[in-house]
């Protein structure tokens, strides 16, 4: 059985594509990875797009599409991803208004599952990515629960962040093992030691990635993010790779 593959979240290198988005992608490729997940295009159209994943041998595994966008242009971001090679839609967060109280998560499964059931139409696949706010807990459930309970598998999967659960203190071999089968894409970072923990990168923290990778033999894709670096974000993807590769795992 092959091993998940190894993709870059983009966000990561965020201001470098800002200062030349094509150019950071031939960077990227040159460091080794093979695959990205989307943080917007940099003003290319679907025919570019492709062009520049073809010409750097790499593909598009996943897409993070901000919330007006599911809503309002949902049609035209299938067709971009899917022209592409890409079929999963990523809902990157909530907005504030569905984060509040418990009546909000509930609102907030009921928009997913519209999202997701409009994505199957289209073709595409949807995917919800968690960070730490979702584990607030209202009474014996957290917002998570409320999510993964409340939304149908078949239209909506999860993408879980393994830094964010441990920031939440919660344990993701249990979380990974209750949503079994919802997970396609995986994201993978670390996390620094110490009392005040920020993002480190893949190797450099105190995450134990060891039983994560052995709980996740079923994704289809590790997603490497760092939200933020206290190094050049290229230096920094780079060393997570680095530790990827030493691991096997690339």
């Amino acid at each position: 059985m092959s091993q998940p593959g190894i993709a870059l979240q983009m966000y990561t290198v965020r201001d470098d594509m800002r200062a030349d988005f094509v150019g950071t992608f031939r960077k990227i490729a040159a460091i080794g990875y093979q695959a990205v997940e989307f943080a917007g295009y940099g003003g290319l159209d679907r025919t570019a797009m492709r062009g520049l994943l073809a010409e750097l041998g790499m593909k598009a595994v996943g897409a993070h599409v901000g919330w007006n966008l599911l809503h309002d242009a949902l049609e035209s971001e299938a067709e971009f991803n899917l022209t592409v090679g890409n079929r999963d839609l990523v809902c990157p967060s909530l907005p504030q208004e569905f984060r509040t109280d418990e009546a909000g998560f509930h609102r907030a499964a009921a928009a997913l599952n519209q999202i997701g059931r409009r994505c199957q139409e289209l073709g595409a696949r949807f995917s919800y990515h968690s960070h730490a706010f979702e584990f607030q807990r209202f009474g014996d459930r957290t917002g998570m629960d409320i999510i993964l309970d409340e939304t149908d598998p078949s239209y909506v999967n999860w993408e879980p962040d393994v830094y964010w659960i441990v920031y939440a203190n919660e344990d993701p071999l249990a979380w990974l093992a209750r949503s079994v089968g919802r997970w396609p894409l995986v994201h993978i970072k670390d996390m620094t030691h110490g009392p005040t923990p920020t993002f480190a990168e893949i190797g450099e923290g105190k995450i134990d990635f060891g039983p994560i990778f052995a709980a996740t033999t079923q994704a289809e894709q590790y997603v490497v993010e760092q939200d933020r670096c206290a190094r050049l974000p290229l230096e920094s993807v780079a060393i997570s790779f680095r530790h990827l590769k030493e691991w096997g795992k690339v």
